[in-house]
């Protein structure tokens, strides 16, 4: 293997580590600065609270019937379809639970329109018992507003039906723990053989998702080669293996520590954090480009172990191929692994670990059978041009995943944060394109020329320009909407008011906004004189923006108006602004 494709590949892997590092990174110190998580994810208040803080129940003995009456704090809501109430005590038979009329919305967590409760809500759970006291398990989950979901909330009630006392807790009884519960019913309906059966299922199914399949497809075919022996391709096999193992395992045990700090964490929390989901993006993209002999490094980024000098850097490839391997699946589910996953997160460290090698295990078991069993790799397709040609096709898939990558990083984040992308990933062309000129004009690897200085400010640009717009994005807005109806309140009431008539698609209003209207010079010029700021947005047709306009004879944006107190006409600004032109107009206004 080409000595410069190896060490470009290692660069590439451990870039990918280093994305996941920092994600984790900030999920810790997330978990750790409640008030950090909450500026993150854009809520109001200084910090996400305790799931028992959030959701508070009461219970009241109705006639033949308990009544649950939840508390939500506001700016959480509890899922309808989410509660469970099951009998401790098998002589206890309960009857469905009676809800009341929810809110439907639509749900980013679960990814559908589901009916919540706001505030409050009361649950009527109508019973039958011979005995004096009853003891049930309930179970909720809820989330936040702003974005945190937790994990579900059990609680144990003993009701004594005499007196009507009534104790709640976390923790269930002695006699919860010996009966046939809920609990029990809930957590081992499938024994701990089935759901490894499902975490293996769930992992091969990992093989056929886009973002894997190109990875995979090239590296099996990378064992028809014709002077690797048997006992060769096993060992790279197992090397693969351990490599997706350990990653899977990796991923668990960041996982658990997330969740035992309190973060409500589960499988692809990773995606969470949107710099992961650009990194993502950057090395699909990237992988791409090398799948459609954009980029040449080597043999190709995912044909590893392909050819080696040593046992042992081919060995350490294709151990990297797995860790690779499971990095891109992470925005991939498959059928199966909900169950398992569902089950490990409720399990002990041990068990939870166990059932996440299984799945790692499971993606690679396909890949085990073929170096493993001679007749599999001998009926793969003999070598030739074909395979060229069959992995620019597969690079579309790659492309295909990154676009759906960035549709996730805009839900997550905003426009803003999309186009920086974009220009994130045009950087990286002209980066590679820059490279390539010295390659074309002959220019040795290790001499540093003026297209190399360029290619490596791209990439920087690259780094930078999303992670500025990630810094910005969750600033708060400081100015009103613009309408007429508010623009007369105001003059109405004597206040003096700014107006800015711009647009997305108006590169002149873009320059105006980050040259002088978005600085902290013109927001306290606005406070000190105690201006009003107005933005009428014209990017899509707007009568009310055009009637203004028209106005002041103006045929399109930008235009921004300087009303002054009382009834006075307006100062025009002009269409090109300065900040200290718009601040002296500022302190001026009369």
């Amino acid at each position: 293997m080409n000595k410069n494709f190896k060490q470009s590949l290692l660069l590439t892997v451990c870039i990918a580590a280093l994305s996941f590092s920092v994600s984790c990174f900030s999920q810790v110190s997330l978990s750790q600065n409640p008030a950090a998580s909450s500026e993150f994810l854009g809520q109001n208040s200084n910090s996400f609270i305790p799931v028992e803080q959030a959701y508070q129940v009461n219970v009241t003995v109705g006639e033949n019937q308990l009544l649950f009456n939840w508390t939500i704090t506001g700016g959480y809501y509890l899922y309808r379809d989410r509660f469970k109430f099951n009998a401790v005590d098998p002589s206890s038979q309960l009857q469905p639970p009676v809800f009341e009329t929810g809110k439907v919305k639509w749900d980013d967590y679960f990814e559908a329109d589901l009916e919540v409760y706001y505030l409050n809500t009361v649950v009527a759970l109508p019973y039958t018992t011979d005995a004096q006291e009853i003891e049930i398990q309930i179970e909720s989950q809820g989330c936040a507003d702003a974005g945190l979901c937790y994990p579900p909330y059990k609680q144990w009630v003993t009701v004594d039906l005499d007196s009507g006392n009534v104790e709640i807790s976390t923790t269930a009884s002695a006699s919860a723990q010996r009966g046939p519960g809920a609990n029990q019913a809930a957590e081992t309906s499938l024994s701990l053989s089935w759901i490894l059966l499902f975490a293996l299922a769930g992992g091969m199914m990992l093989n056929l998702m886009p973002c894997v399949f190109p990875v995979l497809s090239i590296k099996a075919l990378s064992f028809t080669r014709a002077h690797q022996s048997d006992r060769s391709k096993q060992i790279h096999g197992l090397a693969y293996t351990a490599g997706v193992i350990s990653s899977f395992v990796a991923i668990a045990v960041v996982m658990l520590a997330l969740r035992s700090a309190g973060e409500a964490v589960g499988w692809g929390f990773q995606l969470q954090s949107p710099a992961f989901i650009i990194a993502l993006i950057y090395l699909f993209f990237v992988m791409g480009l090398a799948f459609s002999g954009y980029l040449e490094i080597g043999t190709g980024l995912m044909s590893v172990g392909q050819s080696s000098e040593t046992d042992d850097e081919s060995l350490s490839s294709s151990f990297l191929t797995g860790v690779l391997a499971t990095t891109v699946a992470s925005p991939c589910t498959a059928p199966f692994m909900g169950p398992a996953l569902g089950f490990a997160v409720s399990q002990s460290s041990g068990i939870a670990l166990l059932v996440f090698a299984c799945l790692g295990l499971g993606m690679a078991l396909p890949f085990i059978l073929l170096t493993w069993i001679p007749g599999l790799s001998q009926r793969l397709p003999k070598p030739g041009q074909w395979m060229d040609t069959f992995k620019q096709f597969l690079a579309f898939p790659l492309y295909l995943t990154a676009v759906w990558l960035i549709w996730v990083a805009g839900r997550q984040t905003s426009i803003d944060v999309v186009a920086a992308v974009f220009v994130g990933l045009i950087l990286i062309a002209m980066a590679i394109w820059l490279w390539k000129l010295d390659q074309a004009a002959g220019v040795k690897s290790s001499k540093l020329s003026p297209s190399k200085l360029l290619a490596a400010a791209c990439l920087i640009g690259a780094i930078a320009i999303p992670a500025v717009g990630l810094s910005g994005d969750d600033q708060e807005a400081r100015w009103e909407a613009y309408s007429p109806q508010r623009l007369t309140e105001l003059r109405s009431a004597g206040q003096p008011v700014f107006v800015n008539l711009t647009a997305d698609w108006c590169i002149t209003c873009l320059a105006n906004e980050k040259v002088a209207l978005s600085s902290e010079a013109f927001y306290q010029a606005l406070q000190q004189n105690n201006i009003t700021y107005l933005k009428g947005d014209w990017t899509h047709s707007d009568p009310e923006i055009t009637e203004l306009l028209n106005q002041y004879q103006r045929s399109g944006v930008p235009l921004y108006l300087l009303y002054p107190r009382g009834n006075g006409k307006a100062q025009i600004l002009p269409q090109i602004l300065l900040q200290t032109m718009v601040v002296d107009a500022l302190s001026g206004v009369k």
